[in-house]
């Protein structure tokens, strides 16, 4: 009895010792190739030019990934969604509206979809990545556009979001960043942070 717990701990120690670290690379080198997969999905998915100076094109494609084709940011950000003749909810080819990617304007009740992308000194929304994890993270509306409603965004999914890793978030800023200025298809609201 004695020696059959010997080899089955010495079993489980080989286990430990030879299995477990190459399956771990083999995870490991798993998830390595579908992050590389999603990069370059990413990258050839990004329905605007892309301004990679000074950028990191892997989490740029990675972040293009999230918000092209995981994120649906274009269906809330973008007014209209799609090009005129191109909306798949109509049966037509899809075509992203890219005039107008990602500038806000669309209508929810009173709340207006934000400009998301960047400003003149190239950051989203006119936010530091500190600021952007923060409001994703917490909900707190930078610009308090609604404080006799709630200081936190009511439209914007944050607390999905929220959930996301750093690098996630990061990957999302940095195509944020890459995609170029655009206005809104229809008025939006002035930021409260620029009158302060």
């Amino acid at each position: 009895m004695k020696r059959l717990s010997l080899m089955s701990n010495l079993l489980v120690l080989s286990l430990l010792i030879f299995v477990v670290p190459k399956l771990n690379a083999k995870d490991k080198h798993s998830n390595d190739d579908a992050e590389f997969s999603r990069i370059l999905t990413g990258l050839k998915i990004s329905p605007v030019r892309l301004n990679l100076k000074g950028k990191n094109l892997a989490l740029v494609g990675l972040g293009s990934y999230i918000v092209n084709a995981q994120g649906a940011c274009n269906d809330c950000h973008t007014n209209p969604p799609y090009a005129e003749g191109h909306d798949p909810f109509q049966g037509q080819p899809e075509k992203v509206n890219a005039d107008n990617f990602l500038a806000g304007g669309v209508m929810f009740g009173p709340f207006i979809s934000r400009n998301i992308t960047p400003d003149a000194d190239g950051l989203p929304a006119g936010l530091t990545f500190a600021q952007f994890r923060k409001t994703l993270r917490t909900g707190v509306d930078p610009d308090q556009l609604h404080p006799q409603i709630s200081p936190l965004l009511q439209v914007m999914p944050w607390p999905v979001y929220g959930k996301m890793k750093d690098h996630d978030l990061r990957a999302i800023y940095e195509y944020l960043r890459s995609i170029p200025h655009a206005e809104p298809g229809a008025p939006a609201p002035t930021a409260a942070r620029q009158a302060q």
